[in-house]
């Protein structure tokens, strides 16, 4: 039950930082790409029907988190506290910028509205990325599984580590790269072929950046990734967009698993002694809580799957950027 429960979890966190991964590289995009109203809006379009459907994956994978695994999440969010809070106020921030961007006719009004939304989501990008830095890295457990600390130092310092700045960078790369082939994707027209050129040249950098890295650090996963991402390049160029997102899409997906299994059975490693890491096994909940959250996991999960999956079928179309003649 509690590999399972373990195994959800981390579909849950998949398919939020693929499904986002692509709204947020949007976001930041949309400036970018779009050189006027027109062209912004088409951009915008593209995530309209998707981009709050896509964060109830956020909101599984933090209910299975609390559920299934409590003391978990109750080290993250004390932990984390500050970077979560900030998260959450930039996520109201982008879905403000979203929501209320149609509501004046103004181009000045739409403009500072894809600002807000271009910069939230470079935001949340970037912390998301250290967060799960700090999952590799790990915090300062104590023996009681509590993390040692006070203040600002305990919830700030975990984010000036290493690992936690690479992590930053990969998200922001990731997103960028995401939002890129979607929208190669999704579009017509001048948009369709900036974010073409856009991934091309993103996953050129992008793979001779990680293979550095890999070659630096020793780092399989830096390495397959590297590769990865070339291959995403590799098929831009070829105006293949559907297998260069699938390519990008992988690659994150491959990446938040690693993340989160790279430690094996621990979940949160111990930065002060090795023995005083959480495992999946001590941070579960008891049989009967298990027990009754598939019940209710057997019920809901499908539906949310489905429901999701015919969404995207129904806005399967491009949507155009250019100009059509009235």
């Amino acid at each position: 039950m509690v590999t399972f429960w373990f195994a959800v979890l981390v579909l849950a966190w998949v398919l939020y930082f693929v499904l986002e991964g692509f709204d947020f590289g949007v976001g930041i995009l949309g400036p970018l790409l779009g050189r006027d109203p027109h062209e912004r809006g088409a951009v915008i379009r593209t995530i309209g029907p998707f981009w709050d459907g896509n964060e109830v994956w956020l909101v599984a994978a933090v209910g299975v988190t609390f559920a299934a695994f409590p003391d978990w999440y109750a080290a993250l969010m004390s932990a984390l506290y500050l970077p979560m809070v900030a998260i959450l106020l930039l996520l109201a921030v982008r879905g403000v910028a979203l929501e209320f961007r149609g509501k004046h006719s103004s181009a000045s009004w739409q403009r500072r509205c894809d600002l807000l939304l271009s910069a939230s989501s470079a935001g949340i990008v970037l912390l998301w990325g250290a967060v799960l830095g700090v999952f590799v890295h790990g915090l300062a457990l104590g023996a009681d599984g509590e993390v040692t600390g006070t203040g600002l130092s305990r919830s700030l310092s975990p984010l000036l580590t290493p690992a936690a700045g690479l992590g930053a960078l990969a998200g922001l790369l990731a997103a960028i790269l995401l939002g890129a082939t979607f929208l190669s994707l999704r579009t017509t027209g001048p948009v369709r072929h900036r974010a073409r050129d856009l991934a091309r040249h993103a996953s050129t950098g992008g793979a001779v950046t990680l293979l550095l890295l890999g070659i630096g650090t020793g780092s399989k996963l830096a390495l397959a990734a590297a590769a990865l991402v070339f291959v995403a390049g590799l098929q831009a160029r070829g105006k293949r967009e559907a297998l260069a997102f699938s390519v990008v899409a992988l690659a994150v997906a491959g990446a938040v698993v690693a993340v989160f299994t790279v430690h094996g059975d621990v979940v949160l490693a111990s930065t002060l002694d090795p023995s005083w890491s959480l495992t999946r096994s001590s941070a579960a909940a008891g049989p009967e809580a298990l027990r009754l959250l598939t019940i209710a996991g057997v019920l809901i999960l499908p539906g949310v799957l489905v429901y999701q999956a015919w969404s995207y079928w129904v806005f399967r179309r491009r949507v155009a950027s250019e100009r059509v003649p009235s």
